[in-house]
């Protein structure tokens, strides 16, 4: 087998493989549950990372912490090996990096508000289409004006401050109802209780941290802990897609090479697909096509490949089918919809088989070297070099403390972002007019007391002008009453004369 092939299993007469190098072609894992999905996912898992390619996987049941602990014989497992045809299988740990984005158990995993984007942070909160229009605005006003959105009390404070100061928004970005700004607001409300003020935040985390190798040159194998995430699916869904996208764009092109340079399994891939928008349909195409050149492989696990939209699944190369059992009409219709996705073999009816797996069984078509699908084959798993079964929390801790970014993720951090700047914006507003509110009190009160000046003025020269007339008058009552003395007395003397 070439160092470049990974061993996914045998069938008694040749060794199944996959090619590193159509590993970017990405891949679908399907098969109903209990039937060996996760144990295939460990395999392919551990096998990238001794092909020196890093992993990023989330772990939905807890059992993908096994990859950090090496295995131990088992009569079966020999068995199992002796079917395949090999003697190459030493039980091994594997380099692991654990992280969950509650922070218990594992690195705390952020993002902020602003690096999640308006559409997919509309998706998350379920919000119609005029509420996304909000939302775009105020991603589109915080942007405009240099304010940072980091956490979810800086969306809470963009989105009141676009809705008190609307009027003035309205001319450069449309009507911004206050009625879907209260709906999105209470939306921000329900995600809190999911957990989403601990999710968005810094440090934010970085890409180039889940693709590293360790120091032989190993893939480091990045777990999510998903285990109390899986009860919100609508984070854990978006969270994967967010992560996705920032692959797509922060890597450069690398066009096609003998190995990818990240893969990345998408378990429980229908809670990404189930009541998804046709916008996000769309981009979720658009990454899935796109982040091939940049050297990414996706996988997804699924229990049906109907789960999967056709405009994915065409994208789709590398395909293990475990056992579906068609108890119900979807089940019928499930089967027969995965035996159409093969490549046949002239050997057996694919559908038939699909129905007939045991546990650890898998029908398989890969890509050879040219692109091209090879017939589908019934295969017997190789079993994993890791443990089977989770590891114990002690042993976790152990790992966690020794963990090469423990320092950069463990400690959050709030910076000054769009909460505290349009609280010092607001502050320095009320600071404004309690001037402006003090100054028109003092011009006021100027103008009081220049009214006040001018009645005293006019009071006093009202009083001065009084005085000049009663002297006025004085004199005129003098003047008169001698001149009607004198007239009197004329009068009195010339009677009395004539008497």
């Amino acid at each position: 087998m070439s160092e470049n092939h990974i061993l996914l299993g045998g069938n008694g007469e040749r060794q199944i493989t996959l090619n590193g190098g159509m590993a970017n072609r990405h891949g679908l894992i399907t098969g109903a549950t209990g039937t060996g999905k996760t144990v295939t996912l460990q395999v392919l898992a551990e096998s990238f990372s001794r092909l020196g390619v890093p992993v990023f996987t989330a772990d939905v049941k807890g059992d993908l912490s096994a990859l950090a602990s090496p295995g131990k014989t088992h009569p079966k497992i020999d068995e199992r090996l002796r079917y395949i045809g090999t003697d190459q299988h030493p039980f091994e740990a594997n380099p692991t990096l654990f992280w969950d984005v509650y922070g218990e158990k594992g690195h705390p995993v952020r993002t902020t508000v602003s690096e999640m984007g308006p559409t997919l942070l509309s998706n998350l909160l379920e919000l119609n289409e005029t509420q996304e229009g909000v939302m775009q605005v105020a991603f589109s006003v915080a942007d405009d004006q240099g304010l940072l959105l980091l956490d979810l009390k800086d969306l809470r404070a963009m989105l009141n401050w676009i809705a008190d100061n609307a009027a003035e928004l309205e001319r450069d970005y449309g009507r911004i109802a206050r009625a879907s700004v209260s709906a999105i607001l209470r939306r921000l409300l329900v995600l809190e209780e999911a957990g989403g003020e601990t999710f968005f935040g810094e440090p934010a985390i970085r890409i180039e941290h889940l693709m590293q190798s360790d120091f032989s040159g190993r893939g480091v194998i990045s777990l999510l802990d998903a285990t109390t995430l899986y009860q919100s699916p609508r984070i854990y869904a978006t969270f994967l897609l967010w992560l996705l996208s920032e692959l797509m764009e922060e890597l450069p092109e690398r066009g096609d090479a003998d190995r990818p340079r990240l893969v990345f399994f998408f378990d429980e891939a229908h809670l990404l697909f189930d009541h998804a928008p046709k916008a996000l349909l769309e981009k979720i195409t658009q990454v899935v096509r796109l982040i091939r050149s940049k050297g990414v492989g996706v996988f997804f696990i699924t229990q049906y490949p109907n789960d999967i939209p056709d405009e994915v699944i065409g994208q789709l190369g590398n395909r293990i089918q475990h056992a579906l059992r068609a108890f119900t009409p979807r089940d019928r219709k499930a089967l027969k919809a995965a035996a159409e996705t093969f490549r046949e073999n002239p050997a057996f009816d694919t559908e038939t088989v699909i129905g007939e797996l045991g546990v650890g069984e898998a029908l398989i078509s890969t890509l050879d070297a040219k692109g091209i699908p090879t017939m589908v084959e019934r295969t017997l798993m190789a079993p994993p070099r890791s443990q089977f079964g989770p590891i114990d929390d002690t042993k976790r801790r152990a790992l966690i403390g020794r963990s090469p970014v423990r320092t950069t993720y463990e400690q959050a951090v709030d910076r000054e972002s769009a909460y505290e700047l349009l609280q010092k914006r607001e502050q320095e507003l009320a600071e404004q007019r309690q001037r402006d509110a003090a100054e028109a009190e003092r011009a006021k009160a100027d103008a009081r007391r220049r009214k006040q000046e001018e009645r005293t003025s006019r009071s006093s020269g009202r009083g001065r002008q009084g005085i000049g007339e009663a002297l006025a008058k004085s004199v005129v009552r003098t003047i008169g009453s001698t001149i009607g003395r004198q007239i009197v007395r004329g009068i009195l003397g010339s009677i009395i004369g004539r008497r």
